[in-house]
C-alpha cells in the first residue's frame, strides 16, 4: 500500500548498486553504523541489525540441512523444512528450495528473511536479462551475478548462502555464500546438518544412479542429518531438475522414519 512505499523504495534499485563504495570516500569513513547505512544505500528508517544501539534479545542461532548433487538424470536437490531461532522452532514447514525459473532452483541456508529477499532479487534480474536479450542467462552467469551482488555485504550481518542448480544447458551446480564466495562442484551440502548429510552422500552418490536411487540417497541424507542435528527436522522436500524442467516430490514427514529408527535401535 501507499503508506509503506517509502520503506520499500530501495527494492526497486539495481542490486548491483547495493553496497557499492563511493570513490569519494575512504574505507575509514564507513566504520560507524550511520556511515554503514549510507554506504549500503538503505533508507535511514531501516536500522541495521548490526547496530550496537539495538541489542538482540537472544542469540539468533539457526541451522538447516540442504544438499544437491549431479547424476545422470540431472540435478537432485533436497532440504528439510525447519526454520529455527536459537531454541525456538520458528516454522516447521518452511520452503528452503525455491524455484527461480523453469530450469533453475536454489536451496537456501541462513537467515530466512535474507534468503527470501535475495532469491526475489536474483529472479527479477534473471527475468530482466531474458527480456532484454531474448535468452536466459546461463547457470554459470547466474551464479556469478549472485556472487557479485552479495560481495559488497561481506563482513556485515547478512547471513545467506545458496546453491544454484540447473539442467537447462547441461547439469551444473554452484555454491554461493553471502561473502561472495562462488564454487562449482558435483556434490554440496550446506547447513548445520551438512556433516551428517555428507556421510551419506560420500558413499551413496554415483553418476549412474537412477532417479529412484538418487531420491533415496538424498532422502536418507536429510533424514540422518535431522536425526542428529537439533536445528534440522520436520519434513523433507526433494526436487529433480532435468532437461524438461524441475519437478517436486511430495513432501514427506520425517517423524515416521525417526520412530522406525528409534524402535530398531531399541530392538538391537
Amino acid at each position: 500500500s501507499r503508506p509503506w512505499k517509502h520503506k520499500c523504495d530501495y527494492l526497486g534499485k539495481n542490486p548491483l548498486e547495493f553496497g557499492q563504495i563511493n570513490t569519494a570516500r575512504s574505507p575509514s569513513m564507513i566504520s560507524s553504523p550511520d556511515s554503514i547505512a549510507s554506504f549500503l544505500a538503505l533508507p535511514s528508517t531501516l536500522p541495521l541489525a548490526s547496530s550496537p544501539s539495538v541489542p538482540l534479545p537472544f542469540p539468533l542461532s539457526h541451522g538447516t540441512t540442504t544438499l544437491a548433487f549431479i547424476f545422470q538424470g540431472g540435478v537432485l536437490a533436497a532440504a528439510d523444512t525447519r526454520s529455527s531461532c536459537s531454541g525456538l522452532v520458528a516454522c516447521p514447514a518452511s520452503q528452503k528450495i525455491v524455484p527461480i525459473h523453469s530450469h533453475l532452483v536454489g536451496t537456501t541456508s541462513g537467515t530466512s528473511a535474507d534468503c527470501v529477499l535475495w532469491k526475489r532479487i536474483l529472479a527479477r534480474e534473471l527475468r530482466l536479462y531474458q527480456l532484454r536479450h531474448g535468452r536466459r542467462l546461463s547457470t554459470r552467469g547466474a551464479a556469478k551475478l549472485f556472487s557479485h551482488m552479495l560481495h559488497p555485504f561481506k563482513g556485515t550481518e547478512l547471513c545467506a548462502s545458496a546453491g544454484v542448480r540447473s539442467s537447462f544447458s547441461g547439469p551444473s551446480l554452484y555454491y554461493v555464500c553471502s561473502d561472495g564466495t562462488r564454487l562449482q562442484g558435483t556434490v554440496f551440502s550446506v547447513g548445520s546438518g551438512s556433516p551428517y548429510a555428507y556421510s551419506i552422500l560420500d558413499q551413496g552418490v554415483e553418476w549412474d544412479l537412477s532417479v529412484e536411487e538418487a531420491t533415496s540417497v538424498a532422502r536418507e541424507a536429510v533424514f540422518r542429518a535431522t536425526h542428529r542435528d537439533a536445528y534440522s527436522g520436520n519434513c523433507v522436500d526433494v526436487y529433480l531438475i532435468s532437461s524438461k524442467g524441475w519437478t517436486r516430490r511430495r513432501r514427506e514427514d520425517l517423524k515416521e522414519e525417526d520412530t522406525k529408527l528409534s524402535l530398531l535401535q531399541m530392538q538391537n
